[in-house]
């Protein structure tokens, strides 16, 4: 994950409200916080992701906001007082806000906060019960709708005024003054905190804000646990990891017994699952220096401000990166202003090139850019795989012309169920492309020339994905589909190594309970005393392929520790004196993981051997004595 804002990168906004923003940062552009106000793109863009800002006030001959960065001390000013306050004398008079200098009462040092620094004196402290706040408030809507189109000082000063128009502020217990001031902060404070579109943060939004029913309502802790149970780690470097190419049919002549890192997927959760896992493989990021290499530095100020002005998307030539900041009142002021687009487009991806005798070099066609460890291998029901969020981090699996330098160009394979289960009735697999010499291609007219080579390098993709899935030997299996699960165990048990983790999620748990029971004890027992007649007399290589019958749906000698599990984090309020966790959540299904391990079952009866103690010598013991 990139430490920097990069150009065209997602990110999520977190709001004082909690609510969150998703967008794409695009540069020369303006992103609206809605009641809060707007910015331009360029002034996060190459700064620190999880940094607070906070929205200024327009200057004299400027259209737009500029921002600052709000340090830690202001940001926990709050707790800060609070550890102060507690070693104050019990019998300080507190500050009130009545008479004429009730504006003086609070400090100007520290943000909403009614606790003197110097004297560590505690504004509000009572044993009283919580009071009515709209009754004491003594601003009324017009006033406060006059301070909001005012919009000075980021919203501080409306809070501060709020706090000083309440006539009791200084009856309100602990809890009830803490949670006024989070309302009005919420309301009110013109800040925003720029978070990084990973994995947990991704699920968080889908889950909470748009579609639960996109990810089939998979919160955090599920993903964690399908991570872990299936073992999904970086899976070593690729022997080919600097040309990732390999020609078709080569893996004829590979084994991957000993290739560690290639997991097989079905995902139904629009590629969440898929981004999970790649993420855990070091494969889902783009470099840091392969993002940046294109991007251009930000033009001055003036030139934004004269542009900006006049159209709200802009662009302007490259300039030195121009970033101010002024250590006024222990604060750093962002002055950096936006940059130019990018002028260069993505590079399409390099094939190993052949020369001929003219003196030309062409692509091989033959190549495949894929490694051969460290992948995934993604099952999927239609033409085309539904893997959408992977386009938040910059890949599509759509797109043909993907850019080379990104890790899921080369450790990323699709392949439909058609395909895996029966390749000879796919169109694309089944009809062999002809090797054409280079004397008939010069012949051609080009548009026929570039269908042929298309044709061709999609055909060898294709033959490759195939042929290499079919042969097994994957890391492991994981599973997040509304297919029965049972039908997909049918056909990706077979392709699994000896002792390869199976991790599986449903949104239900009555086909996850099937599953278990056809891998159960009984089921194995029974299987072992008296196997079916269809199983009489097949080597374990058939087996493997056994299609089942009503009583075994499923070879259950193959799989060993089948289990279910379910897991659920709970949230906590965190206030003075009202610290619990929340009786209530966000709906839905509750989801559940069936775990398990492939074996290989042994050939032939297992007998057990040496000598076992005898009735005779224990009586010859007890005789002697």
């Amino acid at each position: 994950m990139h430490s920097l804002v990069q150009p065209h990168a997602w990110v999520a906004l977190k709001l004082p409200s909690g609510n969150l923003r998703v967008l794409e940062v695009t540069p020369n552009t303006t992103i609206s916080l809605g009641k809060y106000g707007s910015f331009p793109s360029n002034l996060i863009i190459h700064r620190p992701y999880h940094l607070t800002y906070e929205l200024q006030d327009k200057q004299s001959g400027e259209s737009f906001n500029r921002l600052r960065i709000v340090p830690a001390s202001e940001l926990y000013s709050d707790i800060l007082s609070s550890d102060a306050s507690a070693s104050s004398l019990e019998g300080e008079t507190p500050i009130t806000n009545e008479g004429d200098d009730a504006e003086n009462a609070i400090p100007t040092g520290i943000e909403y906060s009614l606790v003197d620094p110097e004297s560590g004196a505690v504004v509000a402290r009572t044993d009283r019960v919580e009071i009515d706040d709209s009754a004491r408030q003594t601003l009324t809507a017009e006033e406060i709708e006059a301070l909001k189109k005012d919009g000075t000082d980021a919203g501080r000063d409306i809070i501060a005024k709020l706090l000083l128009s309440h006539t009791a502020i200084d009856q309100k217990t602990e809890y009830s003054l803490a949670k006024y001031k989070l309302l009005k902060t919420k309301k009110y404070i013109r800040r925003f905190s720029v978070l990084p579109m990973d994995v947990p943060m991704l699920a968080h939004w889908q889950l909470e804000v748009k579609d639960p029913s996109k990810i089939l309502d998979m919160r955090d802790e599920m993903i964690a646990l399908l991570g872990c149970w299936a073992n999904v780690h970086f899976g070593g470097e690729d022997q080919c990891e600097n040309s990732c190419t390999e020609e078709v049919g080569d893996h004829e002549k590979k084994s991957f017994e000993s290739t560690p890192g290639r997991w097989l997927v079905v995902d139904d959760t629009g590629g969440l699952l898929v981004a999970a896992m790649a993420e855990r493989m070091g494969i889902l990021y783009l470099p840091e220096n392969g993002a940046s290499e294109n991007q251009k530095e930000p033009t001055s100020p003036s030139a934004y401000q004269k542009e900006y002005s006049h159209n709200q998307k802009v662009t302007t030539d490259t300039g030195d990166p121009l970033a101010k900041t002024s250590t006024e009142h222990g604060n750093s002021t962002m002055e950096t202003v936006p940059q130019g687009r990018d002028s260069a487009e993505p590079k399409s991806p390099e094939s190993t090139r052949i020369s001929h005798r003219d003196g030309k070099s062409r692509c091989n066609d033959i190549k495949v850019p894929y490694a051969s460890s460290n992948t995934l291998t993604v099952i999927h029901a239609n033409q085309q795989p539904n893997l959408t969020f992977l386009r938040d981090y910059g890949f599509d699996v759509t797109n043909p012309a993907q850019p080379a330098d990104h890790p899921l160009a080369s450790h990323l394979m699709t392949i439909s169920w058609l395909q895996l289960v029966k390749p000879d009735l796919d169109f694309t697999y089944a009809s062999e492309m002809p090797n054409v010499s280079s004397e008939v291609l010069r012949s051609w007219k080009a548009n026929r020339r570039g269908t042929y080579h298309r044709k061709r390098r999609r055909w060898a993709k294709v033959r490759h994905v195939v042929d290499t899935t079919r042969k097994g030997e994957f890391s492991g299996l994981v599973i997040a589909s509304t297919m029965d699960p049972i039908s997909i165990m049918r056909y990706a048990v077979p392709l699994l190594a000896g002792g390869a983790p199976i991790a599986i999620y449903s949104q239900s748990i009555e086909p996850l309970t099937a599953l278990a029971d056809c891998y159960s004890i009984a089921r194995r027992a029974a299987w072992a005393s008296n196997p079916p007649e269809e199983a009489v007399g097949k080597t374990p290589l058939e087996l493997e392929q056994w299609p089942g019958n009503e009583e075994f749906p499923l070879n259950p000698a193959l799989v060993l520790g089948a289990a279910l599990q379910t897991s659920r984090v709970r949230k906590w309020q965190v206030l003075p004196g009202r610290t619990h966790p929340l009786m209530t959540s966000k709906g839905g299904a509750e989801g559940y993981i069936f775990t398990a391990w492939r074996v290989r079952p042994a050939e032939g009866k297992i007998a057990a051997r040496g000598k076992a103690r005898t009735k005779k010598r224990k009586l010859e013991g007890s005789t002697q004595q």
